[in-house]
């Protein structure tokens, strides 16, 4: 599971019932709150919700439904310190991601969660330094909020790097933003060509677009992997 919860400043209740309905073995977690009592807060929520919080830096973190299955690491992640709009300039504060590795039928799995930020040419050096958790060998992941519409430069970037958009693979593209009204796709699953997943539809899980919205300004995204056989 890959969701920017927004702080959990909307309907709390709502986005606590979201998580808990699609109960993900890992969810990667953007705009997770900062500042005063950072650490005390999302060990709380990660408890509302029946997982344990095991690693964060900056906004982005993780929640996991085993803590003795996986292995973090994470990092800060530099980006432009102004985003200069058409009418307006806003600071852009230091973010961080987060990989988290699982061994899968005796294979090492790596599942990087990134929250871009809002500075368009500065995304493509963010998502650089995102995918220097990337694994030298081995099936990964990168999820995460990327802001950033289909077509643009970090989407090209990833397919570069080797990445599979998981959701266009699987026919099941859909916008993620904004949650009341979707409208674009800028929360991604991308994965190396030996992992095969699944979108989960959430309305299956119980999940109405009304409980959706009133969660967070993101719809979830949600994925069943599988690593498929290695070649050469």
């Amino acid at each position: 599971m890959t969701y920017n919860v927004h702080r959990w400043r909307d309907d709390r209740a709502a986005l606590a019932t979201v998580i808990r309905a699609c109960s993900p073995d890992l969810a990667m977690i953007q705009e997770a709150p900062t500042w005063w009592g950072t650490r005390r807060r999302r060990l709380a929520f990660a408890r509302e919700v029946g997982l344990h919080y095991i690693a964060g830096r900056g906004r982005s973190g993780a929640f996991v439904k085993d803590p003795g299955r996986w292995e973090f690491r994470t990092r800060w992640i530099r980006r432009p310190l102004i985003r200069r709009g058409r009418k307006h300039r806003t600071l852009q504060v230091l973010n961080g991601a987060v990989a988290a590795r699982t061994t899968v039928d005796r294979r090492t799995l790596t599942v990087i969660g990134c929250h871009l930020g809002l500075h368009n040419q500065g995304r493509i050096g963010e998502l650089n330094q995102v995918l220097e958790l990337a694994p030298l060998s081995g099936p990964y992941l990168v999820v995460g909020d990327i802001n950033e519409r289909l077509g643009g430069p970090v989407w090209k970037l990833a397919a570069d790097t080797g990445l599979i958009d998981q959701h266009a693979a699987a026919e099941r593209a859909r916008p993620t933003f904004p949650a009341a009204a979707p409208q674009h796709r800028i929360d991604v699953v991308w994965a190396t060509p030996d992992v095969s997943s699944v979108p989960v539809d959430l309305t299956a899980l119980g999940l109405s677009p009304e409980l959706i919205g009133r969660a967070s300004d993101h719809v979830p995204v949600v994925v069943d992997l599988t690593l498929t056989a290695t070649t050469g």
